[in-house]
């Protein structure tokens, strides 16, 4: 059996997987990810005993751990470098730590990597040998499969499609370093961003009447909710976000050539509103031998993908070292 871990900013999503890679239990804990890295993977020891008692398994009944993080990270060295949803999370030795407590092996990927594994497994990938994920939440996050193959890159820093230059006359400003990036216009934070922008320019919206004039209350909900009532601000940002999604989806699949590209994550369930215009746009300004016989779809497993992704990591990587080691 296999053991795998999403390590989110609120839960802490456990899923067991049987040698079959059948799903067989899904359970979480609190993260308390405001507090610090010695809290979390307290929380994170406890509930991996926690699914162990709840399953009747003992760590002799598993033959690894996978655990999917969010950021930067040295998965050779089993080391989470820094994660945005953390706080004083500064290199955790993911790895070293679970390995002491269970001596089991333990394997670390990418939050979004272990995403796509799991809808690869379970879900909208299945049987696919070259599909991208999208992942729209707070930011924008990308993982992808080549020729059957989980793509890594030099550096495991393969795929940040978040980091494509968009905008480079008067791009918004990025924690990388550079501007225009894509994540600062299509995620919920580029939502929110467009926004302001909208309203900075004297425009009107029920938006500013439902916060009271509190823009920093409105969130991306609310700004699908305005949209439904036909507000025409709600429109132009979600016209804006689609178009820059449609651009930033013809460069997926004019580089990547996939068969299918997945859309997960919380901004992706604004659905119609900001996907069909989208695709539209991807599809028109994509290649046409690449785009003849690609798809765009929404995401199958939602919160369950990254837990059971991260098993079916660790199944593969420990069928590699296992191979490597005979």
């Amino acid at each position: 059996m296999y053991i795998g871990v999403d390590l989110g900013g609120t839960n802490i999503k456990l899923g067991l997987l049987s040698d079959q890679f059948t799903a067989l239990w899904l359970g979480s804990v609190p993260t308390e990810s405001l507090t610090n890295s010695e809290v979390v993977m307290t929380n994170l020891i406890n509930g991996l005993r926690r699914l162990m008692t709840e399953n009747n398994v003992t760590p002799a009944d598993i033959s690894a751990i996978g655990v999917g993080v969010p950021g930067q990270m040295d998965i050779k060295r089993g080391i989470s470098i820094f994660s945005p949803n953390f706080a004083n999370w500064d290199n955790v030795p993911v790895v070293q730590r679970l390995t002491q407590e269970f001596g089991l092996p333990v394997y670390i990927d990418n939050d979004v990597r272990v995403n796509l594994y799991g809808e690869w497994q379970f879900g909208q990938a299945t049987g696919l040998d070259n599909v991208v994920m999208v992942t729209l939440g707070t930011g924008l996050g990308a993982a992808a499969i080549v020729d059957g193959k989980m793509l890594y890159g030099h550096s495991n820093s393969a795929t940040e499609l978040g980091h494509m230059n968009m905008v480079r006359q008067g791009g918004r400003p990025c924690a990388c370093g550079s501007s225009g990036c894509f994540a600062r216009y299509v995620s919920a934070r580029g939502i929110i961003w467009t926004v302001r922008d909208h309203l900075a320019a004297g425009e009107s919206s029920l938006l500013t009447e439902w916060v009271a004039g509190d823009v920093d209350a409105i969130t991306p909900k609310m700004v699908s909710e305005a949209y439904d009532q036909g507000d025409l601000l709600a429109e132009r940002v979600y016209t804006e976000t689609a178009e820059m999604l449609g651009f930033g989806l013809a460069n997926v699949i004019n580089l990547y050539n996939p068969k299918r590209i997945v859309m997960g994550g919380g901004v992706a369930q604004a659905g119609d509103r900001l996907l069909k215009p989208a695709i539209e746009i991807a599809m028109s300004h994509s290649l046409k031998v690449a785009r003849q016989d690609c798809d765009i779809v929404a995401a199958k497993l939602g919160s369950k993908a990254g837990a059971y992704g991260a098993g079916y990591m660790a199944a593969i990587r420990f069928a590699e070292e296992s191979a490597e080691e005979a």
